[in-house]
């Protein structure tokens, strides 16, 4: 449902159309299932639902509990393999022991530890099919009368749910954000603006997309329903919009099988591509990089047919190899081959865009003359580039000071690599120098805020999301490299999957570092306990689902707690029905279920490509416990992977994003400071219109106050 979804993206529940009446019983009920699983509705909210008839209303608050309690993973149900968990987990040696015995003597009796011995030894049992072990012995009724009801704390989360506008005006303030976005999006909102796109077809439109995967996203709803194609003005759109309508990949990281196109569908995008060329036949340039996915759609479109489109067929002959054409970023690099810079840069200075992201490269290869050349060839690319763009490269000079312990490489796809850092530092003042023209330029690029500025401290440590490719979809989810504090006594991690067809084991994990990223310690499905940090029991088949838990007190001795989860065997992230991490923070004595949604702080899909995932890291510094978003994906073996195998790899990717220095809003928060005055909030309520920007807003906000939360930071960046 549309309106399911607005209220998960930007927590406001769009108004009922229903008939009005007298809702009030209705809108108590709701208050109290909201308080249930961690939420509350503000008073405008209530107000409106109690204004709706019996049925309607009813209808409404359906909705919102359904939404949002799918937002926070509890519209499924969290068993344990272990009924008392966190009591009464046995030692690990115990247990496999107790089922080692039970599987050689099936028909009961008690076997000799010599009896085992022989049975292990003959290779005949196999640990992971002994009886009783990986599948759930208890239903999760009798979980559930096991544990008392939970007690609540002073800490537990509460997030507020505003009303909205109609159901209409929402789509459309929605699609238009995150079609105008500057920053591309990930999946989960990528799914949505599909979404909204069919909705928002014949409404407004947003002036500018900037960024080419959400035209394609757009431009594959409009060629479906005959629509005209809206913002193509490269080749590389076209063949982006027919990936997308063929069920592939926008972004062209991974290659595509196409689809069978209808007649009409070729003669939009064969049109397309020949104003394209037509307008500018440098852009066939761009057809080379491509080459043989062009031509495995020249095989769908048969371009051979329409003599009317010269230009093109031209771009098939590129594909081919028929026509020989050199881009931009071909004759850069044969310029740097040669070792003329100064060529390159001049070559690069009309793509502003490549030249910011290969400045870098030049500067270190650049002699002592021509090092100035490509500074004043930066300065004068700044103006023309993107602020995403410029943001990027600001970031990336922070942290060019000096070497650091291990480079990593993260991929669109949340892939990462980690290698040697073999580049020698930039200088301190060639760093000054470039990171000061980028203030300059980002600065002036900021818009003046027209009413009092008013910040959260709690935002300021959120990185800038340059990418939303850097993150995935859920709740309370930070972009890569944010910074969150934590508060309560423990952690509980908590994984959830449920298989599409195969048999699918995961195994969630803790790897514990010291100061130094020194192993100090591991719990997982081979060791329940390690100095009070306990495992719930592994489950190894989810036909109806299964979850694990790990509690970590946060007296732990590591100094690094990092959470992971395994595909030990069956289906990857992007395969299985469903998958999800999250964590939860209550007090040592806070008794309850496993899971209880008003403990969970943040929730995320788990989608990635490969097999492991690392979702985040938890630090603790001189005030406390932070959590740290990674957002990354590890090969890992085909199977059998297990936290003892990857400790290495691990450690690695753990410590350069430590080490790496983020852009966050603090950065935009500060360039503010120098413009105009900027309040921290005190919890105390304004009287006249603000620009609020933090995690979530406060209710009661005057009318006509701006509001920038986690759903909008987005938009902060400058275009």
């Amino acid at each position: 449902m549309l309106e399911k979804l607005i209220i998960q993206k930007t927590l406001r529940v769009p108004v009922s159309t229903g008939a009005a009446g007298d809702g009030t019983a209705v809108a108590r009920q709701l208050d109290v299932a909201l308080l249930d699983v961690g939420f509350s509705a503000s008073r405008a909210l209530l107000e409106h639902i109690g204004t709706r008839a019996p049925g309607p209303a009813m209808d409404l608050a359906a909705t919102v509990v359904s939404a949002v309690r799918e937002l926070v993973g509890d519209h499924v149900r969290h068993n344990a393999y272990f009924i008392g968990f966190p009591n009464d987990v046995p030692d690990t040696a115990e247990f496999w022991t107790d089922r080692l015995r039970a599987a050689v003597f099936t028909g009961g009796g008690t076997a000799t530890d010599e009896q085992l011995r022989d049975a292990v030894a003959s290779g005949a049992v196999n640990l992971l099919d002994l009886p009783a072990y990986g599948t759930y012995q208890h239903t999760y009724a009798e979980l559930l009368a096991a544990h008392d009801e939970l007690i609540t704390a002073a800490g537990d989360r509460v997030t507020l749910l505003r009303l909205g506008d109609a159901v209409d005006v929402e789509a459309t303030r929605l699609y238009l954000a995150l079609a105008g976005s500057s920053t591309p999006h990930g999946e989960a909102d990528l799914a949505i603006l599909s979404e909204l796109a069919v909705a928002c077809v014949d409404g407004p439109q947003p002036a500018e997309i900037p960024v080419r995967e959400n035209r394609a996203v757009l431009n594959g709803i409009r060629l479906v329903l005959g629509r005209t194609l809206v913002g193509v003005d490269t080749t590389t759109d076209v063949l982006r919009l027919a990936c997308q309508v063929s069920g592939g990949d926008p972004s062209l990281v991974t290659p595509t099988r196409f689809r069978a196109f209808r007649r009409p569908e070729r003669r939009v995008l064969l049109a397309a591509l020949n104003d394209v060329v037509g307008a500018s036949p440098g852009k066939l340039g761009d057809v080379v990089r491509y080459a043989e996915r062009w031509k495995r759609l020249g095989e769908r479109l048969h371009p051979h047919e329409y003599d009317q489109w010269p230009h093109a067929q031209a771009v098939f002959e590129v594909a081919r190899g028929e026509r020989r054409v050199r881009n931009l970023a071909g004759r850069a690099e044969a310029a740097i081959r040669a070792g003329a810079i100064g060529s390159a840069t001049s070559v690069l200075s009309a793509a502003p865009g490549l030249l910011l992201r290969s400045a870098d490269r030049l500067l270190r290869l650049a002699s002592e003359p021509e090092r100035s050349d490509v500074v004043e060839a930066v300065a004068g690319a700044l103006s023309s580039a993107s602020g995403r763009v410029l943001l990027s490269l600001r970031e990336h000079l922070d942290n060019r000071l000096t070497p650091v312990s291990a480079r990593m490489y993260a991929s669109r796809s949340r892939s990462a690599w980690v290698g040697p850092d073999k580049r020698p530092p930039l200088p301190a003042e060639l760093v000054a120098e470039l990171s000061s023209l980028l203030d300059a330029e980002i600065g002036a690029r900021l818009p003046q805020p027209v009413r009092p500025l008013v910040v959260d401290p709690e935002v300021l440590d959120v990185a800038l999301p340059l990418s939303g490719k850097a993150a995935e979809g859920g709740f309370a989810v930070l972009p890569r490299g944010s910074r969150a504090s934590v508060s309560g006594e423990l952690l509980r991690f908590f994984t959830y999957w449920r298989q599409a067809g195969r048999r699918t084991d995961y195994d969630l994990s803790v790897l514990l570092l010291d100061e130094e990223f020194h192993t100090a310690g591991q719990v997982s499905w081979t060791n329940y306990h390690h100095g009070g940090v306990v495992h719930s029991g592994d489950i190894t088949d989810a036909t109806n689902g299964a979850t694990e838990f790990i509690d970590v007190p946060l007296t732990t001795d590591g100094r690094y707690v990092v959470p992971q989860v395994f595909i030990y065997a069956g289906e990857s992230f992007d395969e299985v029905a469903e998958s999800m991490f999250g964590y939860q923070a209550r007090t040592r004595d806070q008794l309850g279920a496993p899971f209880d949604a008003r403990t969970v702080r943040a929730r995320s899909h788990l989608r990635g490509q490969g097999r492991i995932a690392l979702p985040m890291v938890f630090a603790r510094n001189e005030d406390g416990w932070q959590a740290v978003w990674l957002h990354l994906y590890l090969p890992g073996a085909p199977s059998f992977n297990r936290v003892e195998d990857n400790t290495f790899t691990t450690t690695d990717r753990v410590r350069a994003l430590m080490e790496r220095r983020y852009l966050t809003v603090s950065y935009l928060v500060d360039h503010w400071r120098a413009r105009t005055e900027v309040t921290t909030w005190n919890g105390r309520l304004p009287d006249e219109p603000i620009t609020f920007v933090g995690i979530q807003a406060p209710e009661g906000l005057p009318d006509g106050s701006e509001v920038y939360t986690l759903d909008r930071l987005s938009e902060l960046i400058p275009e």
